[in-house]
């Protein structure tokens, strides 16, 4: 992301971490103020681009805001894959065994436990397109969390018909999507807003009119399709102030 650090961005500290998940080798990050022990915080699930510089940009204003940050590696080996050719086989694969997909995500909140800078029992999931969809599955599967926020996430990838029973109830989820977003369509909203109903899980959906998918990504700023995916800074600073406002009234100070 080019952009200067404000100071406080800049005496953040960003530490790599090793885990593993099924034999898979994955490289996350804590990324926190100087002096930061035990505090509430976030677990933050990348786009389908893997764990890369604009994630780190996002882990970085929520640090300097107070809040330090799991940086999750969901595809292993902190891949960082460019075309849809390379993304396309990864989110399929995820997709077509999503006990595997909860389970990434379930690797990543325990290796985010064991870190001393994070309460591990006191997390928020935090995720972006594909990130917002592994967040809500790991919801869904179980994961005790105190909250998930969503932003632009690919409804499409989630199966409307499916379970939520395992959810845990004292979660709050926040959805941050595009009015045209084909990937998170009116239908699809409504198809998940009544199963955290049903799950007796407090929501949240933040829509924004003449936008699409993607847009708080650098990314897509030179996207080959703006009717898909598109670059809207009202919208992507909308979900940033909404976003944070979610942090502040569901972790603890």
């Amino acid at each position: 992301m080019n952009k200067l650090l404000t100071s406080a961005e800049h005496d953040v500290r960003v530490r790599d971490v090793e885990y593993t998940h099924d034999g898979t080798r994955m490289r996350g990050a804590v990324v926190a103020a100087p002096g930061t022990r035990g505090a509430p915080g976030v677990l933050l699930v990348h786009d389908a681009f893997g764990p890369g510089e604009d994630m780190l940009a996002i882990a970085r204003r929520l640090a300097a805001l107070g809040r330090p940050v799991f940086c999750a590696d969901i595809w292993g080996a902190r891949t960082r894959p460019r075309t849809m050719a390379e993304i396309g086989p990864l989110i399929g694969g995820m997709v077509a065994d999503r006990a595997r997909w909860i389970a990434r995500v379930s690797a990543a909140h325990e290796a985010a436990g064991a870190q001393p800078e994070l309460d591990g029992g006191c997390l928020v999931a935090l995720g972006y397109c594909f990130g917002g969809s592994s967040a809500l599955e790991y919801l869904r599967g179980g994961g005790r969390l105190a909250g998930v926020v969503g932003v632009h996430a690919g409804l499409d990838l989630l199966d409307p018909g499916a379970d939520w029973s395992a959810a845990h109830p004292g979660a709050s989820v926040l959805l941050c999507t595009g009015a045209d977003d084909p990937m998170a369509t009116a239908a699809q909203r409504d198809a998940l807003q009544n199963a955290l109903t049903g799950a007796g899980i407090d929501w949240e959906t933040d829509v924004y009119g003449g936008t699409v998918h993607a847009f708080t990504s650098p990314r897509a700023r030179n996207s080959p399709d703006p009717r898909v995916i598109a670059h809207h800074p009202r919208s992507a600073a909308r979900a940033w102030d909404a976003t944070t406002r979610f942090l502040r009234e569901t972790l603890p100070a």
